[in-house]
C-alpha cells in the first residue's frame, strides 16, 4: 500500500508521451505526490501539538531526492478538545525520485512547486475532534481561489490541483505531544482530473 492516498480533483494541464491518454496522464502526475500528502498531514500534526499561539511554526521536511516541503498557518486556541487546522503547503522543488508507473516497473522523474505566495498555496484543513482520542476529518483543496496548485516540471510538465476528502481516528501522542492520528485508520478519498478532462478515482487507506 502506497503512503497517503492522494486524492482530489487534479488539473493537470500535463505534457509527456503523447501516446498515453488523459486519464493516465492524471495518473502519472499524481503518483510522484504520493507521500507527500503523508508528510504534509503528519507536519500538520506536529504544528499542532508544537503550537504555542494560533501561529504554528513552519515545519518542513526534505523530499526522499531533494527540494523541501512546508506546513505553516493557524490552530485553534482555547481549553475546548475540539481544534481546527487552517494550514498551508508549499513545496519548493520537492522531489521523491523516479516512481514506477507500471507492472513493468518503468519509472518516470516529476518535480513539485508550489506559489512562495503563501495564500496561493495548496490548502490543508483539519478538524480533530473529541482530543486526544477522537477523530480526525480533513480536506487538501486548492483555497477558495482555485490557486493553490502543485507546478510540475521533468518528465511531465503542467499543474495539478487536488482535493482530497481525509477521515480518520486520533490517538494520545507521546508527551510532550498531545495527540496524533492512528497509523491504518486514515482514509483519502477523491479523484484526480486533468485539463484534457481524464480522471484518475482514488480510494486508500493509510
Amino acid at each position: 500500500m502506497p503512503y497517503l492516498l492522494l486524492l482530489g480533483l487534479a488539473t493537470a494541464a500535463c505534457g509527456g508521451d503523447d501516446a498515453v491518454n488523459s486519464d493516465e496522464q492524471a495518473r502519472r502526475a499524481y503518483l510522484g505526490l504520493d507521500k507527500s500528502i503523508t508528510k504534509s498531514i503528519d507536519l500538520g500534526f506536529d504544528g499542532f501539538n508544537s503550537a504555542s499561539s494560533a501561529n504554528i511554526s513552519p515545519q518542513t521536511k526534505a523530499g526522499d531526492a531533494g527540494g523541501t516541503l512546508t506546513v505553516t498557518g493557524q490552530v485553534d486556541q482555547g481549553a475546548s478538545n475540539n481544534k481546527g487546522m487552517r494550514l498551508y503547503i508549499g513545496m519548493v522543488k520537492y522531489d521523491d525520485g523516479p516512481f514506477e508507473i507500471d507492472a513493468d516497473h518503468n519509472k518516470i522523474h516529476v518535480v513539485y512547486d508550489t506559489s512562495t505566495t503563501q495564500t496561493d498555496e495548496p490548502y490543508l484543513s483539519m478538524q480533530l475532534k473529541n482530543i486526544p482520542s477522537g477523530t480526525l476529518d480533513g480536506m487538501l483543496t486548492s483555497n477558495t481561489t482555485m490557486t493553490g496548485v502543485y507546478n510540475l516540471s521533468g518528465d511531465i510538465t503542467g499543474t495539478l490541483t487536488l482535493n482530497l476528502t481525509i477521515t480518520g481516528m486520533l490517538m494520545p501522542a507521546t508527551a510532550p505531544a498531545i495527540t496524533t492520528r492512528v497509523p491504518g485508520s486514515t482514509t483519502v478519498t477523491g479523484t484526480a482530473t486533468n485539463a484534457d478532462g481524464g480522471v484518475y478515482n482514488i480510494s486508500i487507506t493509510i
